[in-house]
């Protein structure tokens, strides 16, 4: 069995609350976070492992990791035996189906990870959108709690978002909610996905810093540095920075008008900027809108577990 590294228990305080024990995995394109709740909702045992990428079998290799993941909490913590696993991966993915569609990155297509993982560990499984269920977190324990009509926003890497109307996650089969490849700029940069001008390839952190690096020749270390530049006045920073504003405002415009949300709470990593995204976002997309429902827009608050956190409350569901 690949050897898997845990913490012990963080005793850090959750809003997940009391309810039966559960795993949480939460598949990235590099690393998989995992997380043991017992019935007080504490974490235990959180763990960050690479992704075991292995080309056309990798989705095969994770199912496999979930099993070893699961027999390392029964060892570490035997006194909690989990009722279910709440699996977690970026992609084209059905929820309701428990299939994994698409994932260009990490190579696979339509597996039905739900039933495969059921098969391996003899668990109960619910197999999700990761950013989904960060948004679950945020609509059920989080900054969206006080909302019916919602968008959780989250931008890091790439921008995908969690879709709620009138109380219930919307997901079209798990097409809803890749905002980040809503068409901002016809004739803009070309995207991973194909298209050109997605909004991912103007105002996500990776944009961000590609971006810098095309006009001025600097690598820079993430977008955090290139906001840093952009407050201390360096024009390639600012002008970047100022169109991912704009391409960011025009989308949640085009929200305000197809949906109606009550609220767009924004999280990932690009959501730490704080004030200096904030304050001109809300300028702007005021400046965009006329008759429509203005959005409060707002900063998540549960943070970088929250995908962990949507997946325990998805496996919960299925025992509870």
């Amino acid at each position: 069995m690949t050897a898997v590294t845990l913490t012990s228990v963080l005793a850090q305080a959750l809003p997940l609350g009391a309810g039966e024990p559960v795993i949480a995995v939460d598949v990235g394109g590099t690393d998989t976070k995992a997380a043991l709740f017992d019935t007080s909702g504490r974490m235990l045992g959180l763990s960050r492992t690479p992704t075991p990428l292995d080309g056309e079998r990798t989705a095969f290799s994770v199912i496999a990791r979930v099993q070893e993941l699961t027999l390392q909490f029964a060892a570490d913590f035997p006194a909690v035996r989990p009722r279910a696993v709440g699996l977690l991966a970026p992609g084209l993915v059905d929820d309701d189906a428990g299939i994994g569609v698409l994932s260009t990155n990490l190579h696979w297509s339509n597996v039905p990870f739900k039933q495969l993982t059921e098969d391996l560990i003899h668990l109960p499984t619910t197999f999700s959108h990761d950013v989904r269920a960060a948004g679950e977190a945020e609509f059920r324990l989080g900054a969206a709690r006080p909302y019916r009509n919602v968008v959780v926003l989250v931008i890091g890497t790439g921008i995908a978002g969690s879709l709620f109307i009138n109380g219930r996650a919307h997901t079209g089969g798990g097409y809803a909610g890749e905002i980040g490849h809503s068409i901002v700029h016809p004739s803009g940069p070309l995207c991973g996905c194909g298209s050109r001008g997605c909004l991912e390839t103007v105002a996500s952190a990776g944009a961000i810093v590609r971006r810098y690096e095309e006009v001025t020749g600097i690598r820079l270390s993430g977008a955090r540095e290139a906001l840093a530049l952009a407050r201390t006045g360096d024009p390639a920073a600012a002008l970047i920075w100022s169109e991912a504003l704009d391409a960011l405002a025009l989308s949640i415009a085009q929200l305000a008008a197809i949906l109606a949300p009550e609220a767009i709470v924004i999280g990932g990593g690009l959501a730490q900027a704080g004030d200096q995204l904030f304050v001109p976002l809300r300028e702007r997309v005021s400046a965009l809108l006329s008759f429509h429902r203005r959005p409060v827009i707002v900063p998540a608050s549960i943070g970088e577990n929250a995908g962990l956190l949507g997946g325990a409350l998805r496996a919960r569901d299925l025992v509870s």
